[in-house]
């Protein structure tokens, strides 16, 4: 009984068989055999052909025999019915093309121990997803190289090869509505597995935005989302964790700032160096992820520089004294052109709770005395212009130069120095000529 099954499987095989060798030779396609021993263009995969008989001679234009009896009705269709370019197919054509061909077909597994799912093989996916394929162009590109192969057949006269290597190509075409299918119950059941882990991740995804939109300090929110990050949650939501990460860093970051330009204020404005350097510690404690982007640390050596220059005999002074009235003071000794005692008392100003405003008193003082350098300096200019005889014109260019000298020795940290450097450039220039 069993032998007598088996023969009647391999009876199949070898009649499906049949049906696809003389389905390949409907119509006007011919038969392989002719040019079966033609060399084939290098670089390019064989033809499927069959060995000719060596003893007769094959023609391209020979006329198709009858179907015999017993026969698939299939192979009978005539070009009418077929239309042009289509070749008789049924299912047994098409398995015995791949029972044919096994090589076609993806083994289940790799060979050497890597696990195929789907028949496919599956290996690292960190190693291979570079080289993974991509439909858009692998597909087009193989379509390409296949009519580029039956073109290269037929321009070296072996149209019957090219012709059975087309119909290999054409009946391929069923197997893509299977995987299409294959496709869709794929998507179908990743999609189920996005969601299940979606729901698992909720609480967490909940817990950030939550976070996010009362404001919540940065390290709360990053540790939550590293947390997120961790469990693998697939890349849509790793990258959104990634986004709520910055997201929550410009907040805090927009909060520090303010705080920050507080500190400073103690310092730069204030003279009140100590307050600012413990401010400071306490700001590292809750914005130690700032650290670099606001060069804390540089501007903790720069107040403990201001702390170190600032004069201690000073500080101690303006705890007895009133320093409204010393600033007062010095605005009427300006305004006197009394330069040397309002210059005194701002400096000591400086050291005190009022340093900004003495900062911009000093600034004033500074503008007021380099001008009359400036037009002191203009006016010799002037009479140098006038002077013909050169050695006193060069020693009255000298002594121009010399107002501006003092302006840039005693006022060091004028904010409009530049001005006065021009000038002096300007003149020694002409002193050159």
């Amino acid at each position: 009984m069993g032998n007598k099954m088996n023969n009647k499987f391999f009876s199949k095989v070898i009649l499906s068989a049949a049906t696809f060798m003389l389905a390949a030779c409907a119509g006007n396609a011919p038969c392989p055999a002719t040019d079966a021993t033609a060399p084939q263009p290098a670089g390019m995969p064989a033809a499927d052909v069959r060995t000719a008989d060596a003893s007769k001679p094959a023609t391209e234009t020979a006329p198709q025999s009858a179907p015999r009896k017993g026969e698939s009705k299939q192979i009978a269709t005539s070009d009418a019915a077929l239309g042009e370019g289509q070749v008789a197919f049924t299912s047994d054509v098409l398995d015995s093309y791949r029972l044919s061909t096994p090589d076609s077909v993806p083994a289940a597994n790799g060979g050497d121990g890597s696990v195929g799912v789907n028949n496919v093989i599956c290996e690292n996916p960190a190693a291979t997803a570079a080289a993974a394929p991509d439909p858009y162009t692998d597909f087009p590109a193989l379509a390409a190289r296949v009519f580029a192969h039956a073109d290269s057949l037929y321009a070296t006269g072996l149209t019957d090869s090219a012709s059975a290597y087309l119909q290999r190509f054409r009946i391929i075409k069923p197997l893509w509505n299977t995987w299409e299918a294959q496709a869709d119950s794929m998507l179908n059941e990743f999609g189920k597995t996005r969601a299940e882990k979606a729901k698992a991740f909720e609480p967490l995804v909940l817990t950030i935005q939550n976070m996010n939109r009362v404001k919540s300090a940065y390290s709360m929110v990053a540790e939550i989302a590293d947390s997120l990050i961790a469990l693998a949650p697939g890349d849509s939501l790793v990258n959104w964790a990634k986004v709520q990460k910055q997201n929550a860093f410009a907040n805090t970051l927009e909060k520090a700032k303010k705080e920050f330009a507080q500190i400073k204020a103690l310092a730069d404005d204030q003279a009140q160096f100590a307050e600012a350097l413990k401010k400071i510690e306490e700001f590292r404690m809750r914005y130690g992820d700032f650290e670099e982007t606001l060069r804390i640390q540089e501007y903790t050596d720069h107040v403990k520089e201001m702390m170190q220059s600032a004069d201690s005999e000073a500080a101690k002074y303006w705890e007895s004294h009133d320093p409204a009235q010393a600033l007062a003071k010095a605005d009427t000794l300006i305004k006197a052109s009394k330069f040397a005692e309002a210059k005194d008392i701002l400096t000591k100003l400086k050291a005190s709770k009022l340093r900004k405003e003495a900062g911009e008193k000093y600034q004033e003082l500074a503008n007021t005395f380099c001008n009359a350098q400036r037009k002191t300096t203009s006016q010799i200019f002037a009479k140098a212009q006038k002077q013909k005889d050169a050695a006193k014109k060069k020693k009255l260019l000298q002594d121009a130069i010399g107002p501006l000298d003092k302006c840039l020795a005693e006022y060091p940290e004028y904010t409009q120095k530049q001005k006065v450097v021009d000038n002096k450039s300007f003149l020694e220039k002409e002193l050159a000529k």
